[in-house]
């Protein structure tokens, strides 16, 4: 039995984290910045650090999925959350002897050579350049930056304290019918970034699943979690290979259906 927590468990990433990690093989335990109606959640301030040292108390795996997720937000709206919470979690993880860190990081970290525009982060050129884990970062965005700031930090764990640390590099999350409402909706380069970062909820689950569970061969791991898009420029390879990432869907196939 593993015993997982997952902060920012109300959020879309959240609840497909709790589809994917539901079995008798985890213990789950759930931290959400306030309560839900629908949802058994603890509350907790993320930015708190005697908050979250306490959470992870007993724990063995933290997915964290808490932070700002606004690309658009200003530096002060991110910067608690988003900086001061990630290194709570680090932190407490350590002390709390967890085995595993999966950082929620995001496609804004390396977007900005391949946005259309600075002031429209969710848009894309014609012919973006392919992105690899392992290429610098380039964020588009002071949310990106702090996922950046996410990255390094979990650099640091990994290689000065031995902690197992994936970054996970998600897309943009969205049900079929959402897919196509944005695809319709928005102006070619918007379109575009869409096609590009789809992740559906099934594929969602499978790199949760892989990200939280997979023994990994070296630590701190970089993997970009976005579906098999046949219009993607974020190289999946190296998901495929180090976490058994097996993708199925394709905006694509959606788009045409």
């Amino acid at each position: 039995m593993t015993d997982i927590a997952i902060t920012g468990a109300s959020g879309s990433v959240g609840r497909e984290a709790i589809e994917a990690l539901s079995s008798d093989d985890h213990d789950l335990t759930l931290f959400s910045h306030s309560e839900t109606d629908d949802l058994e959640t603890t509350p907790i301030e993320i930015a708190e650090r005697d908050a979250v040292l306490e959470a992870l108390e007993g724990q063995d795996v933290v997915i964290h999925l808490a932070a700002n997720p606004d690309p658009r937000a200003k530096w002060d709206a991110v910067s608690g959350p988003n900086v001061e919470g990630l290194y709570n979690v680090y932190a407490s993880a350590l002390e709390n002897d967890l085995e595993r860190v999966v950082f929620a990081s995001s496609n804004h970290a390396v977007n900005m050579g391949n946005t259309s525009s600075p002031v429209r982060p969710e848009s894309t050129v014609g012919t973006p350049a392919v992105v690899r884990p392992a290429d610098p970062p380039d964020p588009d965005t002071y949310y990106g930056v702090t996922k950046v700031f996410g990255e390094a930090m979990g650099s640091y764990y990994a290689k000065r304290h031995g902690l197992d640390v994936v970054n996970l590099r998600i897309g943009w999350l969205l049900s079929r019918k959402e897919l196509r409402s944005e695809c319709t909706e928005r102006d070619g380069a918007g379109e575009r970034y869409a096609r590009a970062m789809w992740l559906s909820p099934e594929d969602c689950r499978r790199v949760i699943e892989a990200a939280a569970t997979h023994t990994l061969e070296r630590s701190p791991l970089t993997a970009h979690a976005i579906s098999d898009n046949a219009e993607r420029f974020l190289s999946l390879a190296e998901t495929m290979l180090e976490l058994d990432y097996r993708p199925r869907d394709d905006s694509q196939a959606v788009l045409d259906d």
